[in-house]
Protein backbone atom coordinates (compact mmCIF):
# COMPACT_ATOMS: atom_id res chain seq x y z
CA UNK A 1 0.00 0.00 0.00
CA UNK A 2 1.10 3.35 -0.19
CA UNK A 3 3.29 4.82 2.82
CA UNK A 4 1.26 6.91 4.68
CA UNK A 5 2.95 10.70 5.57
CA UNK A 6 3.23 9.83 9.29
CA UNK A 7 6.08 7.32 8.11
CA UNK A 8 9.51 8.25 10.16
CA UNK A 9 11.12 10.09 7.03
CA UNK A 10 7.74 11.10 5.27
CA UNK A 11 6.33 9.71 1.95
CA UNK A 12 9.12 11.68 -0.09
CA UNK A 13 11.34 8.72 1.47
CA UNK A 14 9.86 6.68 -0.96
CA UNK A 15 9.77 8.38 -4.20
CA UNK A 16 12.29 5.79 -5.77
CA UNK A 17 9.96 3.10 -4.92
CA UNK A 18 8.26 2.05 -8.26
CA UNK A 19 5.36 0.60 -5.93
CA UNK A 20 4.49 4.14 -5.44
CA UNK A 21 3.13 4.55 -8.98
CA UNK A 22 1.87 0.89 -9.16
CA UNK A 23 -2.13 0.89 -9.87
CA UNK A 24 -2.28 -1.59 -7.02
CA UNK A 25 0.58 -1.20 -4.45
CA UNK A 26 0.14 2.69 -5.15
CA UNK A 27 -2.83 3.03 -3.50
CA UNK A 28 -4.45 3.86 -0.17
CA UNK A 29 -4.95 -0.15 0.48
CA UNK A 30 -2.72 -1.69 -2.13
CA UNK A 31 -2.92 -5.18 -2.74
CA UNK A 32 -4.75 -5.76 1.01
CA UNK A 33 -8.46 -5.37 2.39
CA UNK A 34 -9.23 -3.15 5.26
CA UNK A 35 -9.80 -5.09 8.19
CA UNK A 36 -7.52 -7.70 7.48
CA UNK A 37 -5.02 -7.13 10.33
CA UNK A 38 -1.96 -5.75 11.18
CA UNK A 39 -0.10 -9.01 11.71
CA UNK A 40 -0.87 -9.89 7.97
CA UNK A 41 0.31 -6.68 6.18
CA UNK A 42 4.12 -7.37 4.91
CA UNK A 43 6.33 -5.05 7.00
CA UNK A 44 9.21 -4.13 5.42
CA UNK A 45 12.23 -6.06 6.16
CA UNK A 46 14.58 -4.68 9.52
CA UNK A 47 15.82 -5.51 12.89
CA UNK A 48 12.19 -6.34 14.08
CA UNK A 49 10.83 -8.67 11.71
CA UNK A 50 14.10 -10.76 11.59
CA UNK A 51 13.73 -11.10 15.12
CA UNK A 52 10.43 -12.36 14.85
CA UNK A 53 11.09 -14.76 12.31
CA UNK A 54 14.38 -16.16 14.21
CA UNK A 55 12.58 -16.44 17.01
CA UNK A 56 9.27 -18.18 15.36
CA UNK A 57 11.50 -20.42 12.81
CA UNK A 58 13.24 -21.60 16.28
CA UNK A 59 10.33 -22.77 17.87
CA UNK A 60 10.72 -20.10 20.63
CA UNK A 61 7.75 -20.67 23.30
CA UNK A 62 7.12 -17.07 23.92
CA UNK A 63 3.04 -16.22 23.15
CA UNK A 64 1.95 -14.14 20.14
CA UNK A 65 1.50 -11.31 21.92
CA UNK A 66 5.37 -11.29 23.17
CA UNK A 67 6.56 -11.83 19.64
CA UNK A 68 3.97 -9.19 18.17
CA UNK A 69 5.83 -6.70 20.56
CA UNK A 70 8.82 -7.64 18.85
CA UNK A 71 7.53 -7.49 15.60
CA UNK A 72 5.68 -4.39 15.10
CA UNK A 73 7.40 -2.17 18.06
CA UNK A 74 8.87 -0.03 15.39
CA UNK A 75 5.77 0.19 13.66
CA UNK A 76 5.42 4.17 14.87
CA UNK A 77 3.21 5.28 12.50
CA UNK A 78 0.53 2.43 13.29
CA UNK A 79 0.62 2.31 16.88
CA UNK A 80 1.81 5.73 17.88
CA UNK A 81 0.50 7.96 14.76
CA UNK A 82 -2.58 6.17 14.09
CA UNK A 83 -1.79 5.36 10.60
CA UNK A 84 -3.25 1.91 8.45
CA UNK A 85 -6.03 1.97 10.87
CA UNK A 86 -7.89 0.58 8.17
CA UNK A 87 -6.05 -2.56 8.06
CA UNK A 88 -6.53 -3.12 11.86
CA UNK A 89 -8.63 -5.92 12.89
CA UNK A 90 -10.68 -6.69 16.37
CA UNK A 91 -8.23 -8.44 17.91
CA UNK A 92 -5.11 -5.54 16.94
CA UNK A 93 -6.41 -2.89 19.28
CA UNK A 94 -5.27 -5.57 22.05
CA UNK A 95 -1.60 -5.79 20.38
CA UNK A 96 -1.22 -1.95 20.22
CA UNK A 97 -1.88 -1.98 24.11
CA UNK A 98 1.05 -4.18 24.30
CA UNK A 99 3.52 -2.85 21.80
CA UNK A 100 2.83 0.48 23.31
CA UNK A 101 3.98 -1.12 26.86
CA UNK A 102 7.02 -2.75 25.17
CA UNK A 103 8.24 0.61 24.09
CA UNK A 104 8.60 1.85 27.07
CA UNK A 105 11.38 -0.40 28.18
CA UNK A 106 13.01 -0.24 24.44
CA UNK A 107 13.96 3.29 22.99
CA UNK A 108 14.50 5.24 25.57
CA UNK A 109 15.73 2.61 28.27
CA UNK A 110 19.55 2.24 27.31
CA UNK A 111 21.91 3.67 29.27
CA UNK A 112 25.52 5.17 28.14
CA UNK A 113 27.51 2.59 30.19
CA UNK A 114 28.60 -0.53 28.57
CA UNK A 115 26.88 -3.56 29.95
CA UNK A 116 29.01 -6.48 31.60
CA UNK A 117 28.53 -8.95 29.24
CA UNK A 118 29.45 -11.84 31.77
CA UNK A 119 27.28 -10.87 34.40
CA UNK A 120 24.58 -10.83 32.45
CA UNK A 121 24.37 -13.97 30.49
CA UNK A 122 23.38 -15.90 33.23
CA UNK A 123 20.51 -13.83 33.26
CA UNK A 124 19.73 -14.18 30.15
CA UNK A 125 20.66 -17.30 29.05
CA UNK A 126 17.60 -18.90 31.59
CA UNK A 127 15.12 -16.69 29.51
CA UNK A 128 16.36 -18.40 26.67
CA UNK A 129 16.03 -21.54 28.40
CA UNK A 130 12.52 -20.85 29.47
CA UNK A 131 11.38 -19.84 25.88
CA UNK A 132 13.13 -23.20 24.45
CA UNK A 133 15.84 -21.18 22.55
CA UNK A 134 18.67 -22.13 24.61
CA UNK A 135 20.42 -24.02 21.91
CA UNK A 136 21.87 -23.33 18.56
CA UNK A 137 19.88 -21.11 16.53
CA UNK A 138 18.60 -21.19 13.12
CA UNK A 139 19.91 -17.46 11.48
Amino acid sequence: CAPEEACVFGRESFQANPDISHPVYGTKNGMYEPGCGIANLTMSWGHDEYMYWVLKENGCTIPEAGLNMVRFHSFYPWHDKGAYAQFEAPEDAEMKKWVKEFNKFDLYSKGDSVPDVAALKPYYQSLLEKYGIGGKLRW
